[in-house]
This record gives structure tokens, sequence and C-alpha cells, in this order.
């Protein structure tokens, strides 16, 4: 039985849309941003979201010949069943050749069994646990670990002449990482813990907390929240219980002092002393092309702070391993060209470690200081290439 012509047009036509639709999906690589982008945790996404515009504005939207597409999906806030469902509709729905972002540790432990599975990379830009990268062959990180910044905070204080220290850290992984790190490295260098508080990772009341470490009497409290507007809240209760004034100094990793809302804590926190790994007052060639590309795509409203920065790099890491492999996304040959690699960040000099495919990095002693009329974290002393001590 003969096909008419009509028809057979019709079956020629359809086989030609197949086709340019396939060269379309192979020439495009497609990249999933799971992150918070609503809630009490929205600048997470978009500082990260950001730093990614940033970093495809200086460098283009093609690389290896293909283009490049982002495709936002919002969790929430910590939501680990939310990131989960997200991160399976982005890899079997819209096919997705990476997974990225990750502001919370939750979300991101979630979504690494499903990186695994679909043997799809999975770029860590801000979650911070040290575990995270041991739950998937396929993760690798571009932010930090709370081990990493923190313990060059404890080994300065020491140093420095405080002796006992009271610590303060949010109840979930990233807060515990940092206080075991702190406690080990801190005690390890002749230093004394004499008491220690977890907050709540959402809506908590510092006050009484707060007024547990003014009846302890440390020398100073080290401090650990998420970034955002919990160091506001934090800052205003420590002022007002009287701590400063009684003699308590504040140390911190940089998340208390985030770039984004340094501003709005005032003058509260000047001559508060941290350990991170960013700052917007970074002296270099690459953070002053890093601000100028940020605030041209984001505008001026939030300052980048360390979620851009790791958004930046992510895509960094990204752009270099797919000129590596040619412009394959196969899981295997993305990660063998992240291991080892080494980037110029407008952090300073970054690589990714071969082992653990997690990030060695400078981290920085910093104190906010005022700057041309704003709050900025001044860097005054730094320890290079810090791995993870947390593994």
């Amino acid at each position: 039985m003969s096909i008419s012509s009509s028809v057979r047009k019709i079956l020629i036509a359809s086989a030609v849309f197949a086709v340019a639709g396939l060269a379309q999906a192979q020439d495009t690589i497609k990249i999933g941003l799971v992150a918070e982008f609503s809630g009490p945790f929205a600048d997470y996404g978009g500082q990260m979201y950001g730093g990614m515009k940033a970093y495809i504005k200086q460098h283009g939207d093609t690389v290896a010949g293909k283009k490049i597409e982002i495709i936002q999906r919002d969790t929430t806030g910590p939501a680990p069943e939310v990131a989960k469902r997200l991160a399976q509709e982005l890899v079997t729905r819209d096919n997705v050749d990476f997974l990225v972002g990750f502001g919370l540790t939750p979300n991101a432990m979630a979504v690494a069994p499903i990186a695994t599975e679909a043997k799809k990379p999975m770029i860590i830009m801000n979650a911070a646990t040290s575990i995270i990268t041991t739950k998937s062959p396929y993760i690798a990180r571009v932010s930090m670990t709370l081990p990493q910044v923190t313990q060059p905070m404890a080994i300065w204080a020491a140093k420095n002449g405080i002796k006992n220290v009271y610590t303060i850290v949010a109840d979930y992984g990233p807060g515990l990482d940092a206080e075991a790190a702190f406690t080990k490295a801190f005690t390890a260098n002749g230093g004394k813990m004499v008491g220690s508080v977890h907050t709540p990772l959402q809506n908590p009341d510092f006050a009484p907390f707060i007024q547990r470490v003014k009846d302890a009497k440390p020398e100073a409290v080290f401090l650990f929240l998420p970034a955002g507007a919990q160091g506001i809240a934090f800052m205003k209760a420590f002022n007002e219980r009287g701590l400063a004034e009684a003699g308590i100094k504040l140390i911190a990793t940089g998340d208390i002092t985030d770039d984004g809302v340094l501003d709005a804590m005032g003058d509260p926190v000047l001559g508060l002393t941290t350990s991170f790994h960013y700052s917007a007052a970074h002296d270099s060639p690459e953070n002053r092309a890093f601000k100028k590309a940020y605030e041209e795509v984001n505008g001026t409203r939030l300052r980048p702070n360390f979620m851009a920065v790791a958004g930046y790099d992510g895509m960094a890491a990204i752009y270099e391993a797919l000129k590596k492999t040619g412009g394959s996304t196969d899981g295997d040959k993305v990660m063998a060209a992240l291991k080892g690699m080494k980037l110029a960040s407008p952090r300073g000099p970054i690589s990714i470690d071969p082992e653990t495919r997690d990030i060695v990095q400078t981290v920085y002693i910093r104190k906010v200081e005022k700057v041309n009329g704003g709050l900025y974290n001044v860097e005054f002393d730094k320890y290079p290439d810090q791995k993870d001590p947390g593994k």
C-alpha cells in the first residue's frame, strides 16, 4: 500500500524537525540551579545566580561551541524533600547536564544520591558541611567548608592572647562542624573552652543565649550563624545585652559579616574580627573585574558576597572542564577534568583537591573597617593553601 504524497511530506517534515530539535539539544548545555530564591534565605540563590551571570557577562554564553542555558529552581529554604524533587525533575524532565547551587547542607545532602544515579556533575556553591563531597563521586565544591575557614580563626585567637572561649553556633551540620573545628584547634594551641550553645536554624531568639554567655564571663565568644538576617539580629542582641561593655570579645567566621548585609549591620560591628575566604575588599585585578561585571548584570541592590564568588567560580570550573572534554558532558569525563583544576578566583588562587573534590584556598583574617563611607571586611592576615581539615 503506497503512502500518499501529502502524508509523505508530513513524515519528512516531522523527521526534519526531530533532527533539528536533537541538534539544538546537543548544542545546548543545560545547568540546573537548585537554590533558595524565596523565604529567609532568598539572597542565597540571588547571590549565586548573580555570580554565575557575572561570569557569563565576562566570558560569553558559549563554551566549546555549545550554548549555556541556566534553569532555576527554588527550594524556598532548608527543604530536603523539595530539593530532591526539583533535582529529579531537572534530570528526568529538563535533561540538565549539571546540578549546581545548594545554599544549605540539608538540600545538598538530599540531592547527592540523584547526582550519583544519573551521573550528573554536582557543583556545590555554598553548602559547607565537610561530609557533603563524600556523599557522591559526582560532587565537587567551589565554596568552602566550615572547618576550613574556622581552624585559622582558632589558631589566630590562641596566638593573640585569647585564653578562653564560649561558642555559639547554629544547630545544624555547618554549625556543629565549625564548633568541632574551633574547639580542636583552639585547645591544641593552649586555649580553653568554657561553654557552648546551639541556636535554632530558623527564627532564633538570641537574647537568652547571649545572657547565658554574659553570665559565664568568657574572654571571647566564637560565633557561627548562616549568612544574612541572623547576623543583624545577633549583633543587635549582643549590643543590647552589653557584652562588649563587659569586655567580652566577639570572633567569628565571615558568615556573620556577610558583605551583602554588612552595611545594614551598622557601626556596632566595627572592629569585629572574622576568618573567611572572600571579602569584597580583597585587592586584586580579578576581584575588581568581578565586582564590575556583577554590578553590570545585577545592579547595586546587593554587594556581591562569598556565594556570588562561588557562583562565579562554579561557572569558571564548568567552562574549563568543558574545554578539557571538548564539550562532552559525560559525568566521568567532567569529574576527571575538575580534579586538580586550578583557577585565578576573585578571592585569590583556588584549586580542587583531586582526592576529595573539595576546594583548596587561602583563608584570611579580617577586621570590619570603614572604607569610603561603607563597612568592609579588611584583610590583615592570611593562611594560604587551606584544605578541609574535616576530612
